[in-house]
């Protein structure tokens, strides 16, 4: 078994902003797994937020043995980009060595398309209701706040979006007064779900507090060791890979989640195709999708995911599983 990682960049089709700043591309790591001719690979999306940077993670996944399994390689690395993109290789890999869909392998029904939303970035009001008038024709449209300008945006993206369903994304930038006192103008406006506004640390600011709307911890949210923590501050938790570690354990958050009376949210970093396709598994009947990361690219994968009216689909077995 050999593992090769390489570095890509993909650029935006436009700036991208929220309230940690700007970018103009997405750099990820693109794994390889190559074992007895055949080729598993992933992808993952370094983030700094968790301390986590393009070198820092090869030099993580160039220290593993040659030879692993998915269930050694959650003895051999923790929680976070490295371990993903490694975990989808390896479920891809044995796939493609067995003949089979990772659906299959996973013991989970056929996927099917599934309805994601499409991610405004942070701008003027001006400019963001310019965009909602874009893509109003979208069933379901994330905002990204976080700025003391935050109800001019959500009224202007309200306008120029009347029908959308709306979800908002906080990026930790707002305290407990502030959502306390922008709650009820959410509710009036039609918002279905407000993804972490507390910073990850000081969310215990929620427990007891009345949620109109139903509240998403996503920084605060990685695998299934979080969510104890939870517990009466969140109504629902996003899963994303690059948090978790990869398919494996989204899987079993998901699973433990739902037991536990949280609803589900599949979120992504801005990546390619290739890194959306292991979640488009995990998005099968959970009560937010947000996988639009190609839809945020001016170039993609060579077999991307298709986006149409049905929502995202699953990948084919050229990109991944």
């Amino acid at each position: 078994m050999k593992i090769e990682v390489t570095a890509d960049t993909f650029r935006l089709a436009q700036v991208f902003t929220i309230s940690r700043g700007s970018r103009t591309e997405a750099r990820v790591l693109t794994v390889r797994v190559h074992h007895n001719g055949v080729t598993g690979w992933g992808e993952c999306v370094p983030y700094a937020r968790y301390g986590e940077t393009p070198e820092s993670v090869t030099a993580q996944i160039a220290d593993l043995p040659q030879d692993l399994s998915r269930a050694a390689l959650y003895d051999l690395l923790p929680a976070g980009a490295a371990r993903n993109a490694v975990d989808c290789a390896l479920w891809d890999l044995e796939a493609k060595s067995q003949g089979k869909r990772v659906w299959e392998l996973a013991g989970l029904l056929a996927p099917k398309p599934v309805i994601t939303a499409y991610t405004l970035s942070l701008d003027t009001p001006e400019k963001m209701r310019a965009q909602a008038a874009e893509h109003a024709f979208r069933p379901l449209l994330k905002i990204k706040l976080g700025t003391p300008d935050d109800m001019a945006r959500l009224e202007a993206v309200r306008a120029g979006a009347p029908d959308s369903t709306i979800i908002v994304d906080a990026n930790e930038g707002w305290s407990a007064a502030v959502y306390a006192d922008l709650a009820p103008h959410l509710v009036r406006l039609g918002v279905a779900l407000v993804e972490q506004p507390l910073p990850a640390g000081e969310d215990d600011a929620l427990s007891g507090m009345a949620r109109p709307v139903p509240v998403c911890a996503d920084e605060s949210c990685h695998d299934r060791s979080s969510l104890a923590a939870l517990k009466g501050k969140y109504d629902v938790v996003n899963i994303k890979l690059d948090k978790t570690g990869g398919l494996t354990e989204a899987l079993a958050l998901r699973k433990e989640a739902l037991v536990q009376g949280f609803e589900v949210m599949v979120g992504c970093m801005v990546g390619s195709s290739l890194a959306m396709a292991p979640a488009t598994l995990v998005a099968q009947g959970v009560k937010i999708v947000d996988l639009d990361g190609p839809l945020l690219l001016a170039q993609d994968r060579s077999e991307p995911l298709i986006f149409d009216s049905e929502g995202v689909h699953p990948p084919v077995t050229a990109l991944w599983g």
